[in-house]
């Protein structure tokens, strides 16, 4: 395992064993775990059966793409965090997904499935040339920053409107949350995220919200099925780029910030690499792009135990083989419960990681340049068809070069 090509970086030394990931098992990461996973599960499958509804994809076919979503990304999360020994959850880029509903109204999903292979590649052999992770190196990390938290507080002004528009469901988790983290003698044992799940889940049971349609179709086990590739010119030069650029700039972006955050130097060459050639596995059953996500390895990473991380993502993985192979049934389930349950499990999750984003962003140097980051981010611009945290970057960086010269030589970038 450690014979990784030359470009890609080494993994954890010494390799990781089954005892390590037994000593983390701590109930911290199981609830880490348990809450990133449910993150992943619920609004964005939400999105990804959104944009294949309006796109006329058959049930099937839809079916197909939330397996590649989850079981074949699980294994991926696996591999990663087990060689590394960090928390890296791969599931499929969500900006991305949302890119492909426009295309669909023109392009057949054989042609976009052609352009998820180009795609791949295109990150693969970028992987394998080092030049993602100069590029990331070059942004300030004050910059970066303030892109993740305009991405990630739509998290926190969800759960705020979900206690005004819930308050039986939000407000009853939001105040057991608080409790806990007020009694932390109490919430060693009742880690408040998992208590807050627990009280939102028997508040829905008893107040009888299970949305009753939700749960009256479908099978229990994914067939996914094999999408043949069209590979056409309108295609590569509409979809492509844009989902590159949405996987390594904005969703891997994300990602590498969260890790580093968190006290992880991500080997960022593989997380390229292995983005591009499970783009291309996954587009054999009609999934779009793989990409390291970052508000699911946020919510692994939120504890102060950095050695139970990895831990934490190796259990997401293995839930995700599990939904993935029985994705009809979770999916029917998860979208069954209310929406201000989801809205207020993830807002409550990513508390300390927005204040942690905050406090990178706006604590030292380049704080115009981030905090016009975050405003265009925040805004949800788009220009030709790639969404608002990149552009946020683009002129964030810009404006740092421009006006704050003087910062880059206060230090280290970080």
């Amino acid at each position: 395992m450690r014979s990784l090509p030359k470009p890609l970086e080494a993994p954890a030394h010494p390799a990781t064993g089954v005892a390590d990931l037994v000593r983390e098992l701590t109930p911290a990461t199981l609830a880490n775990a348990l809450i990133g996973f449910i993150f992943a599960a619920s609004g964005p499958v939400a999105v990804i059966l959104a944009v294949g509804t309006q796109g006329g994809l058959e049930r099937e076919v839809l079916a197909s793409w939330i397996f590649g979503s989850f079981f074949i990304n699980g294994v991926l999360t696996i591999a990663a965090c087990w060689l590394y020994r960090m928390p890296m959850v791969f599931f499929w880029t969500i900006p991305g997904t949302v890119l492909v509903g426009p295309a669909l109204l023109h392009l057949s999903f054989n042609e976009v499935v052609g352009a998820f292979y180009m795609t791949g590649l295109l990150m693969l052999i970028l992987g394998f040339s080092g030049w993602v992770r100069r590029a990331m190196a070059a942004i300030p990390m004050q910059i970066v920053m303030g892109m993740v938290a305009g991405v990630f507080l739509q998290f926190g002004t969800g759960w705020v409107q979900s206690v005004i528009a819930d308050a039986g469901l939000a407000g009853t988790m939001t105040a057991v949350f608080l409790v806990l983290l007020a009694l932390p003698t109490i919430g060693r044992y009742l880690p408040p995220l998992i208590t807050a799940l627990v009280v939102g889940l028997v508040v829905i049971v008893a107040d009888d919200r299970i949305v009753a349609q939700s749960l009256a179709t479908g099978g229990w086990f994914s067939l996914p099925q094999i999408i043949a590739p069209v590979f056409s010119w309108r295609a590569m030069f509409e979809l492509v780029l844009p989902l590159a650029i949405t996987v390594l700039v904005v969703q891997n972006g994300q990602g590498v910030a969260v890790l580093h955050n968190a006290g992880h130097k991500a080997p960022v060459n593989f997380i390229t690499a292995a983005c591009g050639l499970w783009s291309m596995l996954v587009a054999v059953v009609g999934t779009v792009s793989t990409c390291l996500t970052g508000p699911t390895n946020a919510l692994v990473s939120n504890s102060e135990r950095k050695s139970s991380h990895f831990a934490a993502g190796v259990l997401v993985g293995l839930l995700a083989l599990l939904f993935g192979f029985f994705a009809p049934v979770f999916t029917q389930w998860m979208l069954a419960c209310p929406p201000a349950f989801i809205a207020t499990l993830a807002g409550l999750a990513m508390l300390k990681v927005l204040q942690a984003a905050f406090a990178t962003a706006f604590g030292g140097r380049f704080q115009l340049s981030a905090l016009i980051t975050f405003l265009i981010t925040v805004s949800g611009v788009s220009l030709f068809n790639i969404g608002a945290p990149f552009w946020g970057l683009v002129t964030g960086f810009a404006v740092s070069w421009m006006v704050e010269r003087g910062d880059y030589q206060g230090g280290s970038k970080g």
